[in-house]
This record gives C-alpha cells, structure tokens and sequence, in this order.
C-alpha cells in the first residue's frame, strides 16, 4: 500500500517512519529543513534507546500525495483548512484520508474543504523532532481509528508495522477524551517549562488540572458526548506514564512557532460560550499561552 504522510512533524515522522521500515512506500510531505535532511541520508528514527536510519521519500508540496491510497493528515490544527485545499487535487478518488491531529473537529473541517469523508483518529504517542529529519519517540504509540471502508487492509498494514491499531465507531468519544488530557497538560507543561512528572508535583498544579477537567467533562456532556469511563483518572495518571514528556504546546513555544491553543483549551472556552457554560480556567490558560506566543514574537 502507498502511503503519504501530509504534515512530517514529529507525529508523522513517527508513523511514517514505522511504516517505511516495514516496507511500506512512504512518502513524507513537510518542512524543507526536514526534507532535505530525510533525503541525504534518510530518516533517523529514534526509540527504545536505539536510532534507526529509515529510507523514506521526501516532498515539500503536496502533489507529494499523489498516487497514495492512505494520507495520514497530521499538519498543526490552524492549517487544517489551507493544507486541505493544496492537498485535495493531487488525492486519488478512492484515497483515505486518516485525519491525527489533536482537536476534536478536524476531521469534519478537513472533510469540508476535500469534498469526502476524512476518518478521524486519536492518537496516544509522545514524539518530539530532535532535529532535522530526526524523530524521537518517548512512548506509546496506540491509535484508535474510526471506521474507514477499508479496515482489514489497513489495520494489518499497521500491524506489520508494530503500530497497535483499532477501529471503533466512538473515535470521536475518544478524541474528546485526548481533548480533556491536553486541556490538562499543554498549556501548564509550555507556561511552566516543566515535563509533566515534575509539572504535577508543583503546588497547586494539581488542583488546577482537577479544575480544567470539570469544566472540559462540563461542556462535552452538554454536547451530548460521553467521555471515556474514569477520565479524572487517567488525566491525573498520565504523568507518571510519561515523565519526562514536554507537551506539543511547549515545544512549540520553545521554539517559536504558533500553538494550537486556540484548538485545545480555546475549543473549550467557544464551545461553552456556544452552551452557556462558564469555563474560566481554560479561559486563563488559553489567554496566558497566548501572552507567551505573543512575547517569542517580539
């Protein structure tokens, strides 16, 4: 099976990478400064305490999707749109589009602008772009994929992989769940510069997370979404698992590029305001990542 990857950060790379290595034809669509680096000497995939060198094809459009039966969408949330429409000429009519990406309405967003179905899928991996061309995987890997017409072919080319994949028609539940956790985490990890071990040890940080999490459980049921059983749990859980784990919000901050606050946190504050539900937390730190964003600027 072809396989395009639209987006070559640190969550395609990681997937991308997978794939290649297990003989996939993987083409990977990204930066240049990634590009160029996959195609002199190939990707350099980074887990379990060993790098691997991956040959893997490198694009800097995205015509780079052309001729893929599988596009795995993974660009930042506020390009969703643009991206989509560069995109969307170069598909084969009979391509599907995987759309992980953080958020919950990405998918539709995506399927919007294309004109066809986008599967959403949720993702539970912790990666980071260590440089150029070069991925590094903290752990997990899981992904949870709405159905997509095509599942056997699809879950075994992951399989083969080693990539632990499922389908399920609540992938939407489940994106609402990861929402609730990066609600939790981004922000607080990027403003304080702390990993999320040491991050929910601080004071406070705790309660405050606590806090962020009812007013997300809030406004997901008064959307009429049901989130996964012991959600509380596994927020305050998730810390321990990944340690040393910096949000995708931190790293963005850190190295000064737009966040998807506005995705995350910000969501949750337009969908309460939509519902009549009070969400002053998010509120705070979509506001205070925003300050942030606004002091790397200038």
């Amino acid at each position: 099976m072809k396989v395009a990857v639209m987006g070559a950060g640190a969550i395609g790379c990681f997937y991308g990478g997978l794939l290649a290595r297990a003989g996939a034809s993987v083409t990977l669509v990204g930066r240049a400064q990634h590009v160029d680096a996959i195609r002199a000497r190939g990707l350099l995939l980074e887990m379990g305490g060993e790098t691997h060198g991956v040959a893997v094809a490198g694009a800097v459009t995205a015509d780079g999707v052309a001729g893929a039966e599988l596009v795995l969408f993974c660009v930042k949330s506020g390009d969703t749109e643009q991206v989509g429409r560069e995109m969307a000429p170069h598909l084969r009519p009979d391509a599907v589009v995987l759309c992980l990406q953080n958020g919950v309405d990405n998918a539709d967003r995506l399927s919007a602008v294309l004109g066809r179905p986008v599967v959403p899928v949720a993702v539970y991996v912790a990666t980071e772009m260590a440089g150029p061309g070069h991925v590094r995987h903290h752990g997990r890997g899981e992904l949870l994929i709405g159905p997509t017409g095509r599942d056997e072919a699809i879950l075994a080319l992951f399989a083969a992989a080693g990539i632990s994949a499922r389908v399920s028609a609540d992938a939407i539940g489940a994106l609402w769940g990861k929402l609730v956790v990066n609600c939790a985490y981004n922000a607080l990890s990027a403003l304080t510069g702390l990993p999320y071990g040491r991050m929910i040890r601080v004071p406070g940080v705790e309660a405050a997370m606590r806090d962020v999490v009812a007013e997300c459980t809030a406004v997901a049921q008064a959307s009429g979404i049901a989130l996964p059983e012991g959600i509380l749990d596994a927020v305050l859980g998730l810390a321990a698992s990944m340690p040393a784990q910096f949000s995708s919000t931190a790293q963005d901050l850190r190295r000064g590029r737009p966040t998807e606050i506005d995705h995350l946190n910000g969501f949750v504050v337009a969908r309460g305001e939509q519902l009549g539900i009070p969400t002053p937390v998010n509120r705070l730190l979509q506001t205070l990542v925003r300050a942030a964003e606004t002091a790397k600027e200038g």
